[in-house]
């Protein structure tokens, strides 16, 4: 009968064996790596070399086919230790006809001529070999697998990885610890004899505990990551602790003579960064620039662009700024260059720090995501100042010289420093200064820009200071123009008549106008106004200006009115908006303001109400919030009273409530009740932000009542029943405070009821001031408070709101609220300015209970819109929602129980 051994090498064996072992083991075969050691009926033993000189021993033990499947057991002293490409090899070498004679002569005529069986051999010589130091290697590998998920009911992808730790001796490996009472010596097969060497346990302890010290733990899990005779198996609890090792840890161990081995499939096999770059595209005559980021890998340039749009849709959570802000700056990101390389499929990852990519994004800004299918991101010049952040990372630079330089300059453009001109009749203020050199950094940048200071701070002598000394340089050799409402022409005459007297200044406004338009060169400064501008422009447009100024810019807060459209068809080297109130109701006024200062630089209407309206005033993001600060940040130039003017006394706010009377009460419940349904029934049809028409009209109404009833009735008063509570104690706080020698200010937006009050001030004798939009000749109820001939100036809100100096006054009164508190603030502002010696007292009367009262609490969500984009400040929560239609059309609570007599 035939041997097992005869039999298995009469048949396929290759089956039993991965086909790649079987391809390196007939390679190794033909290199005659293989020799053999013993020879039996059913088992044999070799020796092979492997690809580093080591050399295996591989023991073949061959079962009767007819039995069993696994007719060939290979057993091999490498890492692999079973069916390996050693033993295929030395299968190679068992069939090959060349070896059949040295075959022969170790089994001793296998064939027939002796009886089958286990040959003994003379026992060799044992060598003790003293002194050998074990040599740590580890083997790291994954294994990507899928297995039913029972809490969601799918089939979860998994990825398992493992650190094999074996130890070298010589030609030998082992692992693990041997079990108690068992010889853990090492037996060594060679030819001539078998050598013998101690392990030395205290020392892979030692190897041992250094793994454990970076985190690693033993694996109590099987894997087929590696197989069990690689080694001792280990593992990290998280992905972020395989990339630390990797990063940090890994470097050390290979300094200290560690054998690493990584498997093709192992997920964290990172390739090093050589360097990051940056490339800048640019050309003096454009007003944009290209940019390019991105990383040097393997002498490869990858550009960072198509690499984060993979990531902001794989990684979403963490390419956001405020994701990755919640990261270390030391962390990384595990990044797969596989499809970004010129490479082809060899898999490339790299490591980015977290620190590097915060930087990057602020960068980008929200410019990343929508360039898709570019390297490259196209920006306007007046974003170079995100370049900035750039100078703190180590990169390689190529171009942008002149972008960077503007980008310095823009970044620190506050601290520009100018002299005052000469000739200038005042002193300016350290802010006021600080003002003009930064209108004076703006034009030597060829960018505008808003002055949003506080009402009162000065912004006309500013402006009025920067033509100066653009004239005395010689570069106003072409006039200005300055457009504001027309209740502001005599008010820029003065001021420029007095602080500017070299200045030659037209005020193009009047019927007869048109006979300066052939003189216009021959101006400094042309005045005129926003009513005016569009009847003008096509005249206008034909003349170069040398600085466009806009006063009162919220005028143009609406981009579709004629003003606006106007405005943005003059041609000026430079343009300048000046309001103490650029942003009122909503971020859309401010778009508008930066459309005619910098056209497309804030995108379309669509496009910013996408980027920063919609996540700031409706979802109260704060991280679009800050994006926005960031970029306007150069461009508007702010200052309150409390930072600058603290010369300025104490300003006080009261709110003086009003209860309101029975009659009263009555109509506001039957009108509320009315006005409740007609809001109910239209926002069911259309939806509270096509109703605001209807919803306004209603709360006119309500605000009426609250006012006199006379607003909404049109009756006459009659003496036993007052029309309204508010009228009456208004005229008590008045009485006591003309007692008390104060000068009041007294606003209303209703005309209407400013009557109402003029006709009780009558009654009771006492002379007052009145300045409305019916009011032609300003200067005179002006002229007669400020110089005392008047206690009381009864003002109409929108008449007064602007370009008035009324610094003799102490105390304002509001006598009904709205919802804008820039508008009220900018009447209060004619008091409290620069010049106020006293303590200002401002009252808001407020009727308990009504929709004013609710008025207050939304007027404090327009603060924080303005504050939040002025400022710089946290964001609030601006969002109108159906509760605040509820609470404004809530019923009055009930009346306070009067005292008994």
């Amino acid at each position: 009968m035939s041997s097992s051994l005869e039999k298995a090498l009469a048949l396929p064996w290759e089956p039993l064996f991965k086909a790649q072992s079987v391809e390196r083991g007939l390679d190794y075969a033909r290199q005659k790596r293989v020799t053999l050691d013993h020879i039996s009926a059913d088992l044999v033993r070799t020796v092979c070399r492997g690809s580093s000189l080591e050399t295996y021993t591989q023991t073949l033990l061959f079962k009767d086919p007819d039995r069993t499947r696994n007719f060939i057991v290979g057993k091999c002293t490498c890492p692999v230790r079973n069916n390996c490409k050693h033993c295929a090899a030395a299968l190679f070498f068992l069939q090959d006809p060349e070896n059949r004679p040295t075959i022969a002569a170790a089994a001793g005529n296998l064939n027939g001529a002796r009886k089958p069986g286990i040959e003994k051999k003379p026992a060799l010589p044992v060598k003790l070999l003293k002194g050998v130091e074990p040599e740590p290697r580890l083997i790291l590998a994954s294994f990507e697998f899928s297995a039913y998920e029972p809490r969601n009911g799918k089939m979860q992808r998994h990825i398992q990885h493992r650190a094999a730790l074996a130890f070298r001796y010589r030609e030998m490996f082992v692992s693990g610890v041997p079990s108690a009472g068992r010889s853990s010596d090492i037996l060594w097969h060679l030819k001539e004899e078998t050598i013998r060497m101690r392990r030395v346990l205290d020392r892979e302890a030692q190897y041992r505990k250094q793994l454990q010290d970076m985190g690693f733990r033993i694996a109590t899990r099987q894997s087929k990551a590696l197989p069990d005779s690689a080694g001792e198996m280990f593992e990290l609890p998280t992905d972020k602790a395989w990339l630390t090792f990797m990063l940090d840890e890994l470097p050390v161990l290979r300094e200290q003579g560690w054998q690493i081995e990584m498997n093709a499939d192992f997920g964290f096999d990172v390739t090093p960064v050589d360097d990051w770059y940056a490339t800048v595209d640019e050309a003096p005559e454009r007003d944009w620039f290209d940019l390019e980021l991105g990383i040097i890998v393997n002498g490869e340039r990858l550009s960072l662009l198509p690499i984060l749009i993979n990531l902001l849709r794989t990684h979403p959570e963490l390419m956001t700024l405020n994701g990755i802000a919640k990261r270390r700056d030391d962390e990384q990101l595990l990044v797969q260059l596989n499809h970004f390389t010129q490479r082809g499929g060899v898999p490339i990852q790299v490591a980015l720090p977290y620190g590097r990519l915060k930087t990057v994004l602020a960068t980008l800004g929200d410019f990343y995501w929508r360039e898709d299918g570019n390297t490259a991101i196209r920006l306007s010049t007046a974003d170079a100042a995100r370049l900035k952040p750039l100078d703190d990372m180590p990169l390689l630079w190529q171009g942008g010289d002149r972008v960077r330089q503007f980008s310095e300059r823009l970044f620190n453009i506050k601290d520009t420093q100018v002299t005052v001109p000469e000739g200038l009749n005042a002193t300016l203020r350290p802010y006021q200064l600080e003002g003009l050199s930064w209108m004076q950094a703006l034009r030597e940048l060829e960018v505008g820009g808003v002055l949003a200071d506080d009402m009162g701070l000065g912004k006309t002598l500013q402006t009025l200071a920067h033509l100066l000394l653009e004239k005395q340089a010689g570069r106003l050799d072409c006039p200005a123009l300055a457009v504001m409402p027309t209740s502001l022409i005599p008010n820029w005459m003065d001021e420029a008549k007095h602080f500017t007297p070299q200045l030659n200044v037209l005020a193009l406004y009047g019927a007869n106008r048109h006979q300066d338009y052939e003189s216009l060169q021959d101006y400094d400064l042309i005045l005129t106004t926003y009513a005016l501008l569009p009847r003008d422009v096509e005249l206008l447009s034909k003349q170069l200006l040398h600085v466009l100024v806009l006063d009162e810019a919220q005028y143009i807060k609406n981009p579709n009115s004629k003003a606006a459209q106007a405005a943005r068809q003059l041609n000026a080297r430079q343009r300048l908006c000046l309001s103490g109130t650029p942003l009122e109701n909503h971020l859309g006024e401010l778009w508008s303001l930066f459309h005619f200062l910098m056209p497309g630089w804030l995108g379309d209407v669509k496009q910013f109400t996408l980027n920063y309206r919609t996540p700031i005033e409706k979802l109260g993001n704060e991280e679009r919030l800050q994006h926005l600060n960031a970029r306007i940040k150069p461009f508007l130039l702010r200052r309150t009273k409390e930072q600058v003017a603290t010369e300025l006394p104490p300003k006080t706010e009261i709110v003086h409530w009003v209860e309101l009377n029975d009659a009263q009460r009555d109509v506001y419940e039957t009108m509320r009740l009315a006005m409740d349904k007609k809001v109910r029934d239209e926002i069911t049809q259309k939806g509270v932000a096509r109703s605001q028409i209807i919803i306004l009209e209603a709360l006119l109404k309500l605000r009426q009542v609250c006012c006199d009833l006379r607003l909404v009735n049109s009756v006459p008063p009659n003496p036993r029943h007052s029309t309204s509570a508010k009228l009456q104690s208004l005229m008590e706080m008045v009485e006591e405070l003309l007692a008390e020698d104060r000068k009041i200010l007294l606003f209303s937006q209703f005309t209407s009821m400013l009557e109402l009050i003029e006709t009780e001030l009558e009654h009771r004798g006492i002379e007052y001031a009145l300045l409305t939009g019916k009011t032609r000749d300003r200067r005179t109820p002006v002229q007669d408070f400020q110089s005392g001939k008047r206690s009381i100036f009864l003002i109409s809100l929108k008449a007064g709101g602007t370009g008035l100096n009324l610094t003799a006054a102490d105390t304002v009164i509001h006598y009904d609220p709205w919802w804008n508190p820039a508008a009220e603030n900018q009447a209060t502002d004619r008091a409290y300015r620069i010049g106020q010696e006293k303590p200002v007292f401002v009252y808001k009367m407020i009727a308990r209970g009504t929709v004013e009262e609710k008025i207050q609490h939304l007027q404090q969500e327009k603060r924080a819109l303005a504050s939040g984009v002025l400022d710089g400040r946290a964001a609030g929560d601006w969002k109108l929602q159906g509760d605040d239609i509820e609470a404004l059309f809530a019923p009055l609570p009930l009346p306070p129980k009067k005292a008994k007599r």
